[in-house]
């Protein structure tokens, strides 16, 4: 064997063992890779996470005065409900009528256990499920529509079984529900950005 037989040898041999090393080296990132993957995945919320409870947030720029939102939060339908100043002006007139005014039950957090249930006056934050049986209350905001009464101011109003609620989400005596509606956990990131399900900004 010549000298520059030897030599291309070598450089054969250099060359293949840089080409295993590469190659150890790719299997391996793409062994790592596909470990690390579903490890990062498994730390992203699930959607069956969400569902049990995760905060939603809440762009409420765009509300408009008198205008219902609905969101959906553990599978459930929360209002975010403007309020004018004529449907805050409601609730002191139909107090007389409503079986629990001054939400002593305990349907809300302690911070919305006033007379308009909420953190901010204008805004109303409520789970759209009656109390009763569990449907959903419509939106009926016309003051005195013939079906539900000279004296209706506005409110929700369940179809099922003609359970009424005010514009604060308090039930009205004499029908079906037995509470007012739920007013879920909830904060406002700043003026524009409201965090359904937790009342603490830390969870965002």
């Amino acid at each position: 064997m010549t000298d520059s037989d030897s030599v291309s040898n070598k450089n054969e041999m250099n060359s293949r063992r840089r080409f295993l090393v590469a190659a150890t080296s790719v299997a391996g990132g793409v062994a790592g890779v596909a470990i690390a993957t579903p490890f990062m995945l498994s730390m992203m919320p699930s959607e069956r996470a969400k569902a049990a409870g995760a905060p939603v947030e809440v762009d409420i720029s765009k509300l408009e005065p008198g205008m219902l939102l609905m969101v959906e939060w553990r599978g459930r339908v929360v209002w975010v409900l403007k309020r004018t100043p004529e449907m805050l002006a409601t609730l002191k007139k139909v107090e007389d009528e409503l079986a629990d005014p001054n939400s002593e039950k305990d349907q809300q957090p302690e911070y919305a256990r006033n007379e308009t249930r909420s953190i901010k006056p204008e805004i109303l934050v409520a789970e759209g499920i009656c109390t009763h049986l569990g449907c959903s209350p419509v939106f009926r905001k016309e003051i005195a529509p013939a079906d539900l009464g000279p004296d209706w101011l506005g409110g929700f109003f369940c179809p099922c079984h003609g359970s009424k609620f005010d514009l604060a989400g308090r039930v009205y005596k004499s029908v079906p529900a037995p509470t007012n509606l739920v007013v879920p956990p909830h904060t406002y990131l700043s003026d524009n950005r409201l965090l359904i399900g937790s009342d603490s900004k830390e969870s965002a």
